[in-house]
Parts: C-alpha cells; structure tokens; sequence
C-alpha cells in the first residue's frame, strides 16, 4: 500500500522562461503520469508462460461449454441426448429416414449453440472460444491474473461468478430503480490521465443517521445497498473498451471524510460484503483503488479487511491523508477532470469551459521567484476568462491589463494579495476581463516561501461575436 506523502515528479515543462518571466500563446496541458502501467492484452506481449495458460483455460472452457458442465445442471440448456427426432407424418414421410435424421440433429444443434452463445456471455461478450473474439481473450486474462495464471484457479473462478451472476439475475440490474438516496454515495465522473472511467465513492454521506438506517439498518437493507453498488460497477464497465489496447478497467476513488468509522457494526458487514463480491466476480476491473481523506481509524478497518482482499488487489491500494489529496489526485487525474471540492477545476454545469478549451497547464515555481503568465488581448471587445490555482498557496497574486499603446494606461484587474492556504472546497481562482483596447493581460504570481510551488491555470479568450 503506498502513501502518498510527495507530490508527482515533475513534468518536462514545455514553456519558455525567461528571468523567472514565462511566454506562451496557447496553455500546455499536463502531461500523463508514467507511474502506473497495465499488462497488455495483446497475444503477441504475453510471455510464453501466459500464453500456455490463456491457452489452457480456452480448452477447458470451450469443453465445459459444450459439454453443458459449466453451469449447475439446474441451470443448463436441455441437453441433446442423442436420441433422433421422428419426421413428422405428412409430406415428410415420403423422405428418406436418414434424410429426417440428419435434419432433426442439425436443428438441435443449431437450437442447442444458440441457447449456449445466449446464457453464456460476460459483460456482453460470448465466452465460447472458438467464436474467436479477441475481447474473449481480455476477459479470460482478467481471471487468470486475478488468480496469478493458475489455470484451474482461474476456471473455477470463472465458474463461480457466472454462477453468481445467474443466482443473483445480475444481468438485470441495469434496469431496476434504487431510488435518489445513494445517488450521492457513489457515482462516475470523468476519466483519469490513462483514459480509466473515474468512480467516486462518498462515504462521508453515511454520517446522516436517517440513511444510514435506511441503507445498512437491515439485511433486506443491506441487500438493497449490495445490489445497488453491483450496477454501479455494471454501469463502469459499459464504459470500457474490452479489446486489446482498449481501456478495460476503473479507477476508484474512495473519499472517507466524515465517514461513519469501523464501530458501526452494519457498515462492517456492508463493506465486507461489498469487498467480497466485487473482488470475487470482477477480476482486474480496478487499476487503482485511492482513498482519500483517511482518518486515523482506516488502518484499522484496513487490517480487519485485509484478509479478505488478494496481494495483487491491496498492491494497487494508494492512501492519503487530507492534506495531501489534491496532490495524490493531480498525480493520476487531469486538473481538468478532478472536481473542484478536491482542488481540481471541474465544476459541474461549467459553460465556460468547454472541453477543447479545458486543458489546465502546469509550470513550477521556484522558493523566492516570480512568474508570469501573458494572455494576449488583441481584439477589442473581447472577453478573457482565467483560472489558475497554486497547491498549498502561500503566494502573492496580481493581475493587470496592458495596452500596447504606450500613452494607455495600465488597468489594475486584481491588486496584488496574499493567497494563503483555504479549503478545498474553495476551487482555484477565476476572473474575467473585457478589455476595450488591444493589450495583454499578465498573471503574476510571487513566490515568497521557502518552498518550491506548483503552479496550475487555464484561459480561454472569447471574440466579442461570440458573446
């Protein structure tokens, strides 16, 4: 389990610096974190150890498949027992018997293969291996990986959660209503710097006792509430792109600030139950698990769970205390795709960024300097909007307009303050101009600590036709 107590290394930046003074035209966007790489899906990056058993586990399943053993025999399709059906009297029987034979066993097979290809598919993809689909081959992988490429262990593992699925009838849970309750309690909401769906888990919203009764008070409650997170988790996977090169898995953010702590006894078991399920019926379906805003119990609740997760499971755990969320976000998700009251610029309804315009640029400042940062204003008339944010501020910010015509005046747009440390909540700075004569715009911000800042901004200018 790591803990993110530094923030991300730093990008090359791709700006122009001069006497601590910084040019640019157009914001570069943050680059993509290298620090974490998924196995490839692609047959020709397997080792061969890998391939032996993908291939393996695709000889026992097309056997179980069409031998009608993969399910409990209650669940199987009628099995063709071999036994020929009579031609029916009529026109048919002036046909040769072997003819009527031959005719009755191909429209058993046939009925047979489809009811096989119906039941047994996964997330939408068929299982049978010689259809020859590659996404087969990324769901198959999954199971092997979950279970460290012991093929039996895979197989089994399989069989069990298609058996799960049928007992719990968890193809249908994308289409059943669980109400606006838990709405707030888990949701999906934009894409990290790998391209993963993004999953945010609410626990904090369990404090208000009324839900908490409502949704872990019982078992018929807690049922309710499992059953909910497994659409959830259906829904994340509709997002994804299951062949190989594709994105195949989530990232889940798991914030426990205000969170209802391990005490709770219907919580413990709601969680447990949830950890269970999940980690046993959706193999290698998260690329990483971060929690956030970890309180002083977690360690607890993470020792009492533990036992029930994989090795491979817990080495994608990342942890962060409150103070460091903003940084341990910033390292795996774009600024633009972390929600303000993380300290990230993505506001719900926001119309003034629109998505070619969202990029967020980084540069660095260093202890006892000053940046500046230049939005061109050239057309009168226009409006300049900007956003920029510094982690754990403790700077001086200043913004000013300048003509350039030298007998203008300088506009003040902001006099220079102290920005100090706030509240997440509190999102990064926005302003807007209008300027009515061509200039510039300059951002300045001073660094006076002792320490090395991280800068973050964004603008976008909108011609006077398009107000």
């Amino acid at each position: 389990m790591a803990v993110e107590d530094s923030i991300a290394q730093e990008q090359p930046s791709k700006v122009a610096q001069e006497n601590g003074k910084v040019f640019l035209s157009e914001p570069t966007a943050v680059e993509k974190s290298s620090s974490y790489r998924e196995e490839s899906d692609f047959l020709s990056d397997l080792q061969d150890f890998e391939k032996k058993a993908l291939f393996e586990l695709k000889t026992q399943l097309e056997e179980a498949i069409l031998g009608n053993c993969l399910l409990k025999k209650e669940d199987q399709p009628e099995k063709n027992d071999g036994n020929v059906m009579k031609a029916e009297k009529g026109d048919e029987e002036d046909q040769p018997e072997d003819a009527g034979e031959e005719k009755a066993t191909q429209q058993c097979e046939e009925k047979k293969f489809e009811e096989i290809n119906n039941i047994l598919c996964l997330w939408g993809v068929p299982l049978l291996p010689s259809k020859g689909r590659e996404a087969t081959d990324v769901i198959l992988l999954k199971f092997l990986r979950a279970r460290e490429f012991k093929v039996n262990d895979a197989f089994e593992m399989l069989k069990n959660t298609l058996q799960w699925r049928k007992d719990g009838n968890i193809d249908s849970v994308l289409e059943e209503e669980f109400g606006a309750e838990l709405g707030s309690a888990a949701y999906m909401n934009g894409i990290d710097k790998e391209g993963h769906p993004v999953c945010y888990n609410i626990y904090g919203v369990f404090e208000d006792e009324e839900l908490y009764k409502k949704t872990f008070g019982t078992d018929e409650n807690r049922r309710h509430f499992l059953r909910w997170r497994f659409q959830l988790m259906e829904k994340g996977i509709q997002k994804l792109d299951l062949r190989p090169g594709g994105v195949t898995s989530l990232l889940q953010i798991n914030d426990l600030k205000n969170s209802p702590g391990p005490s709770r006894k219907e919580l413990r078991i709601a969680m447990k139950q949830a950890v269970g399920a999940l980690q046993d019926n959706y193999p290698e379906y998260v690329a990483r698990n971060i929690f956030i805003n970890v309180p002083f119990w977690f360690y607890a609740l993470n020792a009492l769970l533990s036992p029930f997760l994989t090795q491979r499971s817990k080495s994608k755990f990342v942890v962060a205390r409150p103070a460091k969320v903003t940084d341990t976000l910033l390292k795996y998700i774009p600024a633009e795709e972390v929600p303000v009251q993380y300290g990230g610029f993505k506001r719900e309804n926001d119309f003034e960024f629109s998505d070619q315009d969202a990029a967020v640029s980084e540069i660095s400042i260093k202890a006892g300097s000053t940046v500046t940062i230049e939005i061109p204003a050239e057309e009168v008339g226009s409006t300049s909007i900007w956003e920029l944010m510094v982690l754990n501020w403790e700077v001086n910010y200043k913004a000013e307009f300048v003509p350039f015509d030298q007998g203008s005046y300088t506009i003040i747009v902001q006099k220079s303050k102290k920005m100090v440390s706030q509240s997440l909540e509190a999102g990064p700075i926005r302003n807007t101009f209008i300027n009515n004569e061509s200039g510039k715009l300059i951002l300045t911000i001073d660094n006076t600590s002792s320490k090395k800042k991280r800068l973050l901004y964004r603008y976008m200018t909108k011609k006077s036709s398009s107000l």
